[in-house]
């Protein structure tokens, strides 16, 4: 009879600790996933936001070849209106 008890007692005993533990490893992954999430949202603003940057690099460096252009355009027509001008082929 003490061996069956003894038993039950050490089945018993078997079967909190085993259920702690699922429910503490349950709780450390489920706080790990959260870490994880966090991280992956970091990312992915930071992918978001590289992004967004590039899309205004490439609008600036748009903006700064027509300003260029606009700028040999007016260097240009100043050197032929110079050309053009008979007292600048005086001098």
């Amino acid at each position: 009879m003490t061996a069956i008890i003894a038993a039950i007692i050490g089945a018993a005993g078997s079967a909190v600790g085993a259920v702690l533990g699922i429910v503490i490893n349950t709780k450390l992954i489920s706080y790990r996933l959260e870490q994880l999430e966090e991280k992956v949202n970091k990312h992915n603003n930071l992918i978001e936001r590289t992004y967004n940057l590039e899309t205004h690099v490439e609008l600036l460096e748009e903006r700064v070849k027509v300003a260029n252009h606009r700028i040999n355009d007016l260097e240009e027509e100043h050197h032929s209106s110079y050309a053009d001008n008979k007292y600048y082929k005086e001098i």
